[in-house]
């Protein structure tokens, strides 16, 4: 008789007894195939894995019963299903509901064409495999392991996508929130730490008012409940004496980036562009403030990134480009270009040009007013990094101011309630064992 075939699905890199279990039960069933989800899948569908792919997969090899272990690179099944037509599909009865149910339904879907099978085991229950995967998502806020998450994003991952917080509970809303989009699952890969949005969240004019003191104790708030890797606006840096000492302590919290403009005196905002003063600081002068910076970091993980200002200040392409070439000789680890146009059309000239002479640094954008502009776009462009620099901020602030008119208004909370989310829903983005 000709030997039934099995297929699985795994994502973990914690193996214990309930997994072993479903192998074990899986393998009697015929021979077993596992699909491991890439680094890439499983840092937007859970967490970022704390062991590589190439671990995971020895892991999963060196269990009894399994044959063979290839790479799943969505979280749909139809691509490996459709290859090798097994006769039974094995999983868990969690994913009948939740998350992963429209996952479930494609499986469904796919099996009959081909007249396969899913056959599904009850979900282990247990307290100590829960804490053990707890116990593994408190190693990714060790700063030494935080610090360097960026660098792997950076290498496993086309585009990096980030979003703004400013404060622990906006931290925790950019840490958790997650997508299901054909067959793809979609998160943010990491938070930005605005000084904007830290002053607007303390009522202060964003005129670098708020001191790094203040700023460090804000990150350290989002840094205490969440994982994901931060890069750190530190503005126009302000003075080298001081800029060196700042640097090293966000690297030392765990922080994975800063990103600082060349630009002089009282800050303004960019999206003022030419409508109110601002002064670029020289090449020779910025250039001396990085490879200060790069000379007080103590690791390789730590990115210190130069925002250049030329297109802002409407100085044009050619003084652009010459000092991002500049800003990386002196030591930046990655180049932020900023517009305030609306047609991406000048960002888009940048980086291609810059691609021409350089291949391998980071590019970075904030898409406040170019913002029709996708992420695969971006990418197909030579940008690594997206960051989403204040839309939490912009967002909360109408919200709030409206459901306060509607209280004033009504001399009651009760039609606000439609406006507003449960405190039981809130509490859940809070973790349990915090």
């Amino acid at each position: 008789m000709t030997q039934k075939t099995v297929y699985m699905c795994f994502s973990t890199d914690v193996i214990h007894g309930g997994h072993t279990s479903i192998i074990q039960k899986a393998a009697q069933l015929g021979e077993l195939t596992i699909g491991m989800l890439t680094d890439e899948v499983v840092a937007n569908y859970r967490r970022f894995p704390v062991l590589k792919y190439g671990e995971r997969v020895k892991l999963l090899e060196s269990i009894k019963g399994v044959s063979k272990v290839i790479p799943q690179e969505t979280l749909s099944y139809a691509e490996n299903l459709r290859t090798l037509k097994p006769d039974y599909v094995v999983h868990g009865d969690n994913w009948v509901t939740g998350f992963q149910r429209p996952i479930r339904d494609e499986v469904e879907q796919v099996l009959l064409e081909y007249g396969g099978e899913l056959i599904e085991y009850p979900y282990t229950e247990n307290e100590d495999y829960d804490k053990l995967e707890r116990s593994q998502r408190e190693q990714l806020s060790i700063p030494d392991i935080r610090r360097g998450r960026l660098k792997r994003l950076l290498e496993t991952k086309p585009i990096v996508s980030v979003l703004e917080a400013h404060s622990g509970i906006t931290g925790l809303i950019a840490e958790k929130s997650t997508v299901l989009k054909d067959g793809k699952s979609y998160q943010f890969d990491a938070m930005w730490s605005s000084s904007l949005c830290d002053s607007t969240a303390k009522g202060k004019p964003d005129i670098e008012l708020l001191d790094m003191s203040k700023r460090f104790q804000l990150i350290d708030e989002i840094m205490d409940v969440t994982t994901k890797p931060i890069i750190v606006d530190g503005d126009t840096g302000g003075l080298t004496e001081h800029f060196v000492y700042n640097i090293r302590t966000l690297e030392r919290m765990g922080a994975s980036a800063m990103i600082i403009e060349d630009k002089t005196g009282l800050k303004k905002n960019s999206l003022f562009g030419t409508e109110v003063e601002q002064t670029q600081d020289s090449v020779e002068n910025f250039c001396a403030k990085i490879s200060a910076g790069r000379a007080a970091l103590k690791t390789n993980d730590f990115f210190l990134i130069a925002r250049i200002e030329s297109l802002i200040l409407e100085k044009g392409m050619v003084d652009a480009l010459t000092r991002a070439f500049a800003y990386v000789e002196a030591g930046a680890n990655g180049i932020m270009i900023h517009s305030r146009k609306k047609d991406p059309a000048e960002i888009f000239e940048f980086c291609e040009k810059f691609r021409e002479k350089d291949n391998s640094t980071p590019l970075v954008v904030v898409p406040t007013s170019f913002n029709t502009v996708t992420e695969e776009e971006f990418a197909s462009h030579g940008v690594n990094i997206v960051i989403y620099a204040n839309q939490l901020t912009r967002s909360g602030f109408p919200a709030m101011q409206k459901v306060a008119e509607t209280i004033l208004t009504n001399r009651r909370a009760k039609e606000a309630d439609d406006m507003c989310m449960s405190i039981k829903e809130i509490l859940t983005l809070i973790p349990e064992d915090y």
